[in-house]
């Protein structure tokens, strides 16, 4: 990982694609949740980012009928998106596509090909950074199964259990990502993600 954090660190093609980058780390989004972000579904005030039902994983009926997902936001998270926003705050998008940024947000395949010319393919994708999260969140620390699996946005596998299962675990949630956020600061030699984001 402090290999991984360095050289992400010093990506040298568009700094929105680092940033992107970054973002996927902290949040463990799937890609296509935090692509198409856009800056209205955030609240600093309450640091919290709601993803829409809709852009969720999941069937039509699942994405009209659930509601949003949270992702609590640590610090160093809103560090780097007060920085972003000052780049791109008046798009829609907070990662713009480069043909047509009114309305398209940058490729799907963006962030797995930054891995890539890092030196990081077959090794790590955009993806695994949740299953990355995932291992250390349950093998590290001493979140609660629950807490993790929600912030995961999966699906109760017992059909029973969830369908009496509401809790959202959103004070746990909160502590969580910035459990994680410091522990990436730690694995980067304790420099803050936030502080080597260089997006001027």
């Amino acid at each position: 990982m402090p290999e991984l954090l360095t050289r992400i660190d010093g990506y040298s093609g568009l700094e929105q694609t680092k940033v992107a980058t970054k973002l996927m780390m902290l949040t463990f989004l799937r890609t296509n949740e935090l692509r198409w972000a856009e800056w209205t579904e955030f609240d600093f005030d309450a640091k919290e980012w709601r993803v829409p039902a809709e852009r969720m994983k999941g069937d039509l009926v699942k994405k009209a009928t659930d509601e949003d997902h949270i992702v609590p936001l640590a610090s160093q998270t809103i560090a780097i998106l007060q920085d972003l926003k000052q780049i791109n705050g008046k798009q829609r998008f907070l990662f713009p596509g480069v043909r047509n940024p009114r309305t398209q947000a940058m490729s799907a395949a963006t962030i797995n090909k930054a891995l890539k010319v890092l030196g990081f393919e077959g090794k790590q994708t955009g993806h695994g950074f949740r299953s990355l999260a995932s291992t250390i969140l349950n093998e590290r620390s001493d979140f609660h199964p629950d807490a993790i699996e929600r912030q995961l946005a999966h699906i109760e596998g017992n059909k029973v259990r969830g369908a009496y299962n509401h809790a959202k675990h959103m004070e746990e949630r909160h502590r969580l990502m910035q459990w994680w956020a410091d522990y990436l600061d730690g694995a980067a030699g304790k420099q803050k993600i936030s502080k080597v984001v260089n997006i001027r």
